[in-house]
């Protein structure tokens, strides 16, 4: 599978983003998953109510621009945006895009109230697990930034046969949170012996650092902190290769969690 990561600075303004997704897109034409960063819809780091306040229903004019642009087209591309719920509030949902239509949703289980933030003041955490898609010749499985620190979540799509895990996110910058970053896509990895596909918002407040991490937790692609797009090739033969070497699926001890 060839993947695709884009990263850039999301504005207070949708019809920006949008273009710049599009963009994006059309860049990675060539490949089979393209992964952007979380809530790509808008943002105003003057403004952390803005995010929400600007939040789209699926027909709103937004998406109806992105699925005009994955028309006739084979390319996969996963964002999250903020889809209203009721007033004032609204659902952080990660959306898988293929020709012209969504193909695939989830709600963010794990909202981000840690070091100075409070996402569930707005945001309505999501109650079913991930989705898995085949993409080309693997089986992929999604989570959104701050599920990041849960390998429980990495854990059950493993076992439930993904092969590799695409996460949209806009990690905050902030003490030791670059390093908790690259160690934690690296952990994940590991934790499930999947690829990992990280697209980071980049800008004033977010870190960017989008990386493709292989299931040795080896970085294969990274950005820095500007926008860009970054590739690598993903192998199924590289998957059963890790897994012969480290079967820590198979020498588990516990049941898979239940989602509470």
């Amino acid at each position: 599978m060839k993947a695709a990561v884009g990263q850039f600075i999301v504005t207070p303004y949708w019809q920006h983003n949008a273009r710049c997704c599009v963009a994006l897109m059309e860049q990675a034409q060539w490949a089979d998953l393209l992964v952007l960063p979380e809530a790509v819809l808008a943002r105003d780091n003057n403004n952390p109510l803005h995010a929400v306040s600007a939040a789209q229903t699926f027909d709103g004019d937004f998406m109806k621009l992105l699925l005009r642009a994955s028309e006739g087209s084979p390319l996969t591309t996963v964002f999250t945006l903020h889809v209203p719920t009721s007033e004032g509030r609204a659902v952080n949902t990660l959306v898988v895009l293929r020709n012209g239509e969504i193909i695939a949703t989830y709600q963010k289980l794990h909202l981000y109230d840690a070091f100075t933030a409070r996402e569930s003041a707005q945001v309505d955490a999501g109650q079913a697990l991930p989705p898995l898609l085949d993409i080309a010749d693997m089986r992929v499985g999604f989570m959104t930034c701050y599920d990041l620190r849960f390998p429980d979540l990495a854990i059950h799509l493993a076992l439930a046969g993904a092969q590799a895990i695409a996460l949209p996110a806009a990690w905050l910058r902030g003490q030791h949170k670059e390093q908790h970053w690259e160690t934690l896509l690296a952990a994940r990895a590991l934790d499930s012996t999947c690829y990992i596909i990280a697209a980071g918002e980049c800008g004033e407040k977010n870190i960017g650092y989008s990386r493709i991490i292989d299931p040795f937790g080896i970085t294969l692609a990274g950005a820095c902190e500007g926008p860009m797009l970054i590739s690598a090739e993903l192998s199924a033969d590289r998957i059963s290769e890790v897994r012969a070497q480290l079967p820590v699926l198979k020498h588990r001890r516990f049941a898979p969690p239940q989602l509470m």
